[in-house]
Order: structure tokens, then sequence, then C-alpha cells
């Protein structure tokens, strides 16, 4: 179990992130249209999972931002923002951002996806939702950068994740 904070005051996850050097395991995530998204979708394309609590907080909001701004200009490479959100907040707010270069999924309604790679959230108020982080894949599914942001109102380290690409 990961620990971080919440303004200060510590929370915990519901394990740690997936090793670099380990394949990201396969998942089964919601897209704005309600279909499903899964890591065979997006095989021989490198990947930047930016994962957060909720696209309705500054923060996350920031993040989803900055790396639209970033995935404009990488090649053979998807960004994807992914909570527990449901779909249509996620299409809601990149659709008033004018925001189309990152891929929302939705990883409603079990977790499945945070908890299957440890980013639950445990205690606190953000209880049942994903913790702030970025996990970057290459084009084989083989992680090759994760981060635990220790504070979760702070934002990624956006440099060091797209560095690895």
């Amino acid at each position: 179990m990961a620990s971080i904070t919440l303004g200060g005051n510590p929370i915990h996850t519901s394990g740690e992130l997936p090793k670099v050097g380990t394949k990201l395991s396969d998942f089964k995530l919601v897209k704005t249209d309600l279909s499903v998204a899964t890591l065979g979708d997006f095989a021989g394309k490198k990947l930047v999972l930016n994962i957060f609590p909720s696209v309705d907080t500054g923060t996350c909001a920031a993040s989803v931002r900055k790396f639209n701004e970033s995935a404009s200009t990488l090649k053979n490479t998807n960004v994807l923002c992914i909570s527990r959100d449901l779909p249509f907040a996620q299409k809601r707010f990149c659709g008033a951002e004018g925001l189309e270069n990152v891929i929302n999924l939705s990883d409603f309604p079990e977790g499945s996806f945070g908890k299957a790679n440890g980013l639950e959230i445990t205690d606190g108020p953000l209880s049942g939702l994903h913790s702030r982080a970025i996990i970057v894949v290459d084009e084989n599914g083989i992680i090759t950068h994760t981060e635990q942001v220790p504070e979760i109102a702070d934002e990624p380290n956006y440099e060091a994740a797209l560095a690895v690409l």
C-alpha cells in the first residue's frame, strides 16, 4: 500500500504501482461513447496513462490540459486520461475545454483498473477514487515509467513522463 497525502494529511492506496519493466495488465475501461476500451485497442502505440481522482478538480483538470497540449506533438503515442468519473462528465469537460488530443477512459462502475494497479484510495474523503499517478508504456506494453504523486493536490512531473517516450 502506498502512503500519500491530501492537504498534508496521510491517506493510503490499495497497493503499489506496477513495476517498471513489467507488462501492463489488460484492462476494460469505458470510453465517452460508452463502448469498452482494452489494452489491445492500443497495440503498437506508446501510452501515457494520466490517472487522477476526478476531472472536476483543479489539479486534475490542469493535468488533462497539459497532456492534451503535449499529445499533439507526440508520435505514435496516445494519452489516456483515466478516472472514476462518469464518461458523461469526462466528455463534458473535454468538450467545454476543446481538448481533442487525449482519450478519456472511465473506470466505473467497479474500479477494477484502479484496484488491479494499486491506485484505489482506501481511506479519507476521496476513498474509492484513484490516486494521482502516471504510467508510461512502450509499444510492447512494457512499463517504462511510473510516478505516484505523493501529495494528491500536486501536479505530476510531466517532463519526466514525457522524457521516456
